[in-house]
């Protein structure tokens, strides 16, 4: 086998090229498996607010206000000054000030509907809790009142202090069937093969196809006791089986890094969608081998053939973030439909045909684009042919 023998050195004296590619992809994806994806909340706490408190009365309930704030928020001591309150909450010394007006209790008590006094910072999610808190314990103060009209201030702002201390303990459950897949290593990585073997392939198959394509060896190769059919498969199935050993280096690298994804139901799927995507890519290598001339231009092609799709199908930037025109233009390339296909299969947590026939619609687009870019190939193979 001849002309496979000389795709195979052919490939070899590119090797350190494809190696680059592949080494430095691998780099990348090491360095994503070793940061982890983000871990999920497995509980919730309030955080504390800083608040300054002040009253211009002390009575047994504003006091006992008080104490109920200081469990849920830390107490900054600040001067009554309207000034130096303003610049505490502007570096946030304090993000709310609350203000206990004199005369306050004696119209809570006799129902005068007297508000408290509060300054806050806009948009503070902390000031959330201490609102939160306040009326709570003013509504509750009502509550009681309305069923004890002889009440105490003593003993109502004992009552408070005990109904406010009540907590209630919350299990969150976790559903180890139904982790969300789509911030896993593998939906990330396979998004990022998208370049990589695009680049791999174009510098392996366009530099066989470039060789064979020169005029001199062609018509050398049409004196040759070769049969034209024995050719023919024997450069086929030398780009098979590059293109096969590119594919299965890149995936094979998403089980060492990950071994704990491989039995997810995710990932058959996602292998398929790259198997479908590496030969869209292998058909586009083939179509520019057949154009490219020169051996110079074609790391330059593999470079803008391999990152420019990348930048505007989703693979380094989700596609959620990019603009209507830019996905209208990504559309025309396979990396999008690869992307898009990755995206729906790692937000997968049912398989059957109602959820899968998306994933397939994807894949049909990107063999749609493999069949035109091998027609396209085949026929300027046989008008070069003809010309020699």
């Amino acid at each position: 086998m001849p002309v496979f023998k000389l795709c195979l050195k052919i490939i070899k004296k590119n090797l350190v090229s494809i190696s680059l590619y592949i080494g430095i992809f691998l780099l990348i994806a090491a360095l994503i498996s070793l940061s982890g994806t983000a871990e999920q909340a497995s509980g919730f706490s309030a955080s504390k607010a800083k608040i300054a408190f002040m009253a211009e009365e002390s009575t047994p309930l504003v006091e006992g206000f008080r104490q109920v704030l200081e469990e849920q928020a830390t107490l900054v001591e600040l001067p009554d000054d309207k000034e130096k309150l303003q610049d505490a909450l502007f570096f946030r010394d304090v993000t709310y000030v609350v203000r206990i007006p004199s005369g306050f209790t004696k119209d809570f008590l006799e129902n005068r509907g007297t508000r408290l006094e509060k300054t806050t910072v806009p948009g503070t999610t902390d000031n959330a809790y201490v609102d939160l808190r306040v009326q709570q314990y003013w509504k509750l103060a009502n509550l009681h009142l309305a069923g004890n009209l002889g009440i105490t201030q003593e003993a109502l702002a004992e009552q408070l202090k005990q109904d406010m201390a009540a907590n209630t303990t919350v299990n969150m459950a976790q559903f180890q069937n139904k982790k969300d897949f789509s911030q896993s290593f593998a939906a990330n990585y396979f998004n990022y093969t998208a370049y990589s073997l695009t680049s791999v392939l174009i510098l392996g198959i366009s530099a066989i196809m470039m060789v064979f394509h020169n005029k001199d060896l062609r018509r050398r190769n049409f004196c040759s006791p070769i049969p034209a059919g024995s050719f023919t498969m024997q450069l086929f199935l030398a780009n098979l089986v590059y293109t096969i050993a590119a594919w299965a280096v890149i995936a094979a690298a998403c089980f060492a890094l990950s071994p704990q994804e491989i039995l997810t139901g995710n990932m058959p799927y996602l292998l398929v969608n790259s198997i479908v995507f590496t030969f869209c890519m292998s058909c586009l290598s083939f179509l520019i081998g057949n154009l490219v001339t020169s051996r110079n231009a074609l790391s330059a092609i593999a470079n803008v053939v391999g990152l420019g799709p990348s930048f505007i199908s989703g693979v380094f930037v989700p596609q959620q973030f990019l603009g209507d025109t830019v996905l209208r233009i990504a559309s025309f390339t396979p990396t999008y439909w690869f992307v898009q296909g990755n995206t729906r299969i790692s937000t997968l947590t049912s398989f059957n045909w109602t959820s899968l026939s998306p994933v397939f619609y994807d894949m049909l687009i990107q063999i749609g684009f493999a069949a035109a870019f091998l027609s396209a190939a085949l026929m300027l193979g046989k008008r070069k042919q003809l010309q020699a």
